[in-house]
């Protein structure tokens, strides 16, 4: 028998969305983990809000609602809202109810930027990385960096003395033939980014540095940290991330061939680590000897090295990283972490989901 096209525009329901939202879906496992680290960081939300006034967005519903921007890369926070509005899966990941009202998306950016830095972010990277120990090498890690290109385009990049509106806002700039450089030039939309390109024969872009940490086990983020975009920027980062783990016991560090210096290799070796990084001897004796490639262990980190670019890979064409939509390094840096983060917490999902299959 044929049902009927009943068409009702109004009803009740008296299923709440966490029974609409399947046990094996793969958001729950991490609504868990997310609810674990926010129900720590309780605390340091409190000291950031006065108590009395008119209550704002809370800061558990907020970063839940943009840890979803992340992993459904979704390009704004107009579309977000949207999201919020009508889709019920999301509603349960931020705790709404299903007739609650969302937020317009100007008070979502705005909660946002007073509640999120760069010590908030690392916080919250913490404590995902503190539930993800039992799957951690403490011994064999890897670093490596990507560009992270900035929102500002090459009209945007003048002469430091030039005086402000010039060029008029939208006028056209031939920039053509000109000698163009970070210590003559600065972009007027964003004033920390730099020119700079990651290899020899691609184009220079406004960019930012990226940099992380991986442990060699499972892939997982163990340190992230972002920097203006310079030539010694890669080792700098490096050695400052490898002092946090650096101790007693001895670790191995693998790396490119950018990594392959007398002086970053010398670095290493006094803080206790093992360089297994990648030798480069294209226009220079490689840094790395015998007394390290022998063994089997520098093979190993080789090959575990590799696991960086798929990180990577994910926080740009999903995390929303390939070309960053906020300016200044501090704002680009908290949303670095936070994305690092996320990574992290898909990639726990994955590995309690295949421990307990």
């Amino acid at each position: 028998m044929r049902g009927a096209d009943a068409k009702q525009e109004a009803m009740f329901s008296y299923i709440s969305p966490e029974k609409r939202v399947p046990q094996e879906h793969p958001l729950r496992p991490i609504r868990e983990m997310v609810d674990a680290a926010l129900k720590e960081m309780s605390p340091r939300f409190a000291r950031l809000y006065a108590q009395v006034g008119r209550p704002s967005i809370a800061p558990e519903r907020l970063l839940r609602a943009l840890l979803l921007q992340i992993f459904y890369s979704i390009r704004s926070e107009r579309l977000l809202m949207e999201q919020l509005d009508y889709n019920l899966l999301f509603r349960w990941f931020v705790g709404m109810e299903m007739d609650e009202r969302v937020w317009d998306h100007a008070v979502f950016s705005k909660n946002r930027e007073r509640l999120l830095n760069e010590e908030m972010a690392e916080a919250f990277f913490q404590r995902v990385l503190k539930m993800a120990q039992p799957y951690l090498s403490d011994e064999h890690f890897t670093v490596d960096g990507t560009l992270i290109e900035a929102w500002a385009s090459h009209k945007s990049f003048r002469p430091k003395d030039e005086e402000p509106g010039a060029g008029g806002g939208n006028s056209e700039v031939n920039f053509h033939g000109q000698k163009r450089s970070n210590d003559t030039h600065q972009s007027t939309t964003d004033s920390d980014a730099r020119l700079y390109k990651k290899t020899g024969g691609s184009e220079a872009k406004l960019s930012y540095l990226g940099h992380g940490l991986m442990e060699n086990r499972n892939g997982l983020l163990v340190k992230t940290r972002l920097t203006l975009a310079n030539g010694t920027a890669e080792r700098d980062a490096a050695i400052e991330m490898a002092k946090k783990r650096a101790g007693s016991k001895r670790l191995t560090l693998g790396g490119d061939k950018n990594y392959d210096t007398r002086d970053f290799v010398r670095q290493l070796r006094g803080m206790n680590v093992t360089p297994h990084v990648a030798q480069n001897t294209t226009r220079r004796p490689s840094a790395i000897d015998r007394r390290t490639t022998r063994h089997a262990g520098y093979a190993v980190s080789q090959q575990k090295r590799k696991r960086v670019e798929q990180s990577f890979g994910w926080m740009k064409m999903i995390g929303l990283l390939r070309k960053v939509k906020l300016r200044g390094r501090k704002k680009v840096g908290w949303l670095f972490t936070f994305v690092g983060a996320a990574y992290n917490l898909i990639r726990l999902q994955r590995l309690k989901a295949q421990a307990e299959a």
